[in-house]
């Protein structure tokens, strides 16, 4: 069978991507192997911020709060697989393969394109020390803790009365946040020194003393060496201790989905980072020995390429590829990056840190802003938050451009969605300072922010 484009995977960068085809005349097949939505639908970003939501509110109730997820998860799965009917996709189902580079095999039966793009996700990543212990029967024949990844949490019956998880990045700070909401004695292990490697670090440390302060404990720069029946073992300022253990959350990151693709068959080159691409093009870069003619172009969008481990971000790359095979001049500006994590308080990011400033040389301006001198924040009592708003220096004929914000508190990332806008406009902060903010919203901790430039 031969398409105009074939897409492996339906993630919300393969199923995005193959909407814009149809609509825009390109016939599509399109693979995947497990569920309609990948993994961001089905056990990532909704189902935990479905939970996010339940732990928010005053009287929660975890079998109400499961419930809630598995409707909002099938509801949107049943939006995505009825999308794949739409004229001009055909969605298979099963495991897609390389057979060289411009043909791929599914279910025994061959399929061709000119353009075909890899949208396989990511999985979760272990550290050396798990090994085989995340057999289930092994774990019960050795009394050991339940170990789970974030999928097998997502779809626990009931709360743990301790959890333990290893990793303070995204995913294991937000199911800290969520289970602890629901009355779980959560304690984190992390290896780093500051739990977020990834966002500012002034707004990590904050966010770990808030949570902390909400009964989550903490133990950074501490190296897990091994989980029996007495718990999780650590090394920590050259001392062992062993917290005890219902249940064990791995959250040490995630790797790439590429393994059953048969890539070497096509001559694409990898490794454990991703699949390597042109960082404009997102097109796959070939092993330079291997002698592999092909007339057809292969790209790898989302968390497959390793470049940016986010839903949005792999729902624009597949916007962009679609762009230029159409010849469609786009201004999707990919460096400007918004994101966000649900723990309680909200922790939302756009572009540089003052770390990264700092580290760049760069001369810049950075001002913060408070929640608790917001009116909307005091009438929501929510006031444990702060805003830092980046910008280069200021002179008396132009500067400030906005180099990125950064918060730490209630709707963070409904307010850096502004900023990113902004930046996508080259605006400065004297432009946000004369724009008209809803009075009162939390929103106008921006404006307030700019004005003190």
């Amino acid at each position: 069978m031969k398409a105009d484009l074939i897409i492996i995977g339906s993630g919300p960068g393969g199923y995005r991507a193959a909407e814009h085809a149809a609509k825009n005349g390109l016939q599509v097949i399109i693979f995947e192997h497990e569920q309609a939505g990948g993994t961001c639908l089905n056990c990532g970003c909704i189902p935990t911020k479905s939970f996010c939501y339940s732990a928010s509110l005053e009287h929660k109730d975890y079998t109400q709060a499961l419930t809630h997820k598995n409707e909002v998860v099938e509801q949107l799965r049943a939006g995505v697989e009825q999308l794949m009917t739409m004229s001009g996709i055909t969605f298979v189902r099963g495991t897609a393969s390389f057979k060289d580079a411009e043909t791929v095999v599914c279910n025994g039966e061959e399929y061709t394109a000119q353009h075909i793009m890899i949208a396989t996700g990511s999985k979760p990543k272990f550290p050396p020390f798990i090994k085989n212990l995340q057999n289930k029967e092994h774990q019960e024949a050795n009394n050991l803790p339940t170990i789970v990844t974030s999928t097998e949490l997502l779809d626990y019956d009931h709360v743990p009365q301790r959890l333990v998880i290893i990793g303070a990045g995204v995913i294991g700070m937000e199911f800290a946040s969520i289970f602890n909401a629901f009355g779980c004695q959560v304690t984190i292990i992390e290896f780093l020194k500051e739990c977020l490697p990834a966002i500012d670090s002034d707004i990590a440390k904050r966010l770990r003393k808030s949570m902390e302060k909400s009964g989550v404990e903490f133990y950074m720069q501490a190296s897990v060496q091994q989980i029996t029946k007495e718990g999780v073992t650590f090394e920590r300022k050259g001392k062992a201790e062993t917290i005890p253990a219902d249940v064990v959350l791995i959250a040490t990151g995630r790797q790439p989905n590429t393994e059953g693709l048969n890539l070497e068959a096509a001559g694409i080159a990898y490794d454990r980072n991703g699949i390597t691409v042109d960082p404009d093009s997102f097109e796959v870069q070939f092993i330079p020995s291997q002698n592999n003619p092909h007339s057809s172009k292969i790209y790898a969008i989302g968390d497959v390429n390793g470049q940016t481990l986010l839903a949005h971000a792999a729902t624009m790359q597949g916007i962009k590829v679609i762009n230029n095979i159409l010849n469609r001049k786009d201004v999707i500006r990919l460096a400007i990056m918004p994101a966000a994590v649900f723990t309680t308080p909200e922790v939302a990011s756009v572009g540089m840190t003052e770390n990264q400033c700092k580290e760049q040389g760069l001369e810049y301006i950075c001002k913060k802003g408070l929640y608790r001198s917001n009116g909307k924040a005091l009438a929501m009592n929510d006031t444990d938050g702060i805003l830092k708003l980046i910008t280069t220096p200021l002179t008396t004929d132009g500067g400030g451009k906005i180099l990125g914000c950064h918060i730490m508190g209630a709707h963070a990332a409904d307010i850096v969605q502004e900023i990113a806008v902004l930046m996508n406009f080259d605006a400065t902060v004297r432009q946000l300072r004369d724009i008209v903010h809803i009075h009162p919203t939390l929103g106008e901790i921006l404006q307030t922010t700019a004005e003190n430039f």
